[in-house]
């Protein structure tokens, strides 16, 4: 449950989308490829768990939480069990990162640590970054462009431009998952002190806020095939349109625990979207 997998494609994706680039712009390779997916599992594994013990803490999870259960704030765990599995986590995914760096170079070490930090620092230390409006912006550049740009780095050497453009839906689909579950929980999250871009903005904002990033995430696609950079089925993606819009209604006209579906079915939208994404990179390659 403290690993909440339902929300874990946002690891998945981006690895499977900068394993497409790489196999676009030179040829997969399965030994990194793997190694990337396993480490980004780990990475947000230990980020969620970061997140339940430290939002228990400084006071936004409390008996009044709207979104799904977490264990340190109902008793299922005490938050020390939840900091050592942390730990271990963290640690098991250093070790991936030993060799990805014996594989790619000490860049790894670079982005490895910085992908740690980040994730303590979204909830944690003296200066969280969900609490200051900024978790959106990182979630953007950890779950888009590291995660995708340094998975077709590992397995290529080098960061194509494809890459880049890739790396915007599946950020952009990534935070969306954040923006539903801040607009949900802005009452609460006021209250304690947590000031996302919900709360700064109010609904309406987050309503903008989940449009665009939807309306970005659908809108690459068509520019990679109008710039020649993919085929015609670059835009499979596109099958998962419905879907999204009706997303962006749900969040439009629902409040509080209503939200929950909407959230989990973010996260599934962008599991869909980047697994027809991936297909329509590899069968479409370049023009």
């Amino acid at each position: 449950m403290a690993c909440r997998p339902a929300t874990l494609s946002a690891a998945a994706v981006p690895v499977l989308v900068g394993s497409a680039v790489a196999h676009v712009e030179g040829g997969i390779r399965w030994g990194p490829a793997l190694a990337a997916l396993l480490g980004a599992l780990l990475l947000q594994v230990g980020a969620n768990l970061a997140n339940d013990v430290f939002d228990y803490e400084k006071g936004a999870d409390t008996a009044e939480r709207l979104g799904p259960t977490r264990t340190v704030q109902s008793g299922l765990l005490s938050a020390r069990a939840v900091r050592r599995a942390m730990v271990l986590v963290f640690a098991l995914a250093l070790l991936v990162g030993v060799y990805l760096t014996s594989v790619a170079g000490v860049a790894i070490v670079v982005i490895g640590l910085c992908s740690i930090a980040a994730a303590v620092a979204y909830t944690g230390g003296p200066y969280p970054l969900g609490y200051h409006g900024l978790g959106d912006v990182f979630v953007m550049l950890f779950f888009g462009f590291v995660a995708v740009c340094g998975t077709a780095f590992v397995q290529l050497g080098t960061v194509p431009a494809l890459a880049y453009w890739a790396s915007v839906p599946v950020g952009a689909l990534a935070t969306a998952i954040l923006v539903v579950n801040n607009v949900r929980d802005r009452e609460t999250d006021a209250q304690a002190g947590k000031r996302t871009l919900a709360v700064r903005l109010g609904k309406a904002g987050g309503i903008a806020e989940y449009a665009s990033l939807i309306g970005v995430a659908y809108l690459v696609p068509v520019v990679l095939l109008l710039t020649s950079q993919a085929g015609v089925w670059v835009l499979l993606p596109g099958v998962t349109l419905v879907p999204a819009v009706a997303l962006v209604r749900q969040i439009g006209h629902h409040e509080g625990r209503a939200l929950n579906p909407t959230l989990v079915n973010t996260a599934k939208l962008l599991l869909g979207f980047g697994l027809l994404f991936m297909l329509g990179l590899v069968l479409g390659g370049r023009r």
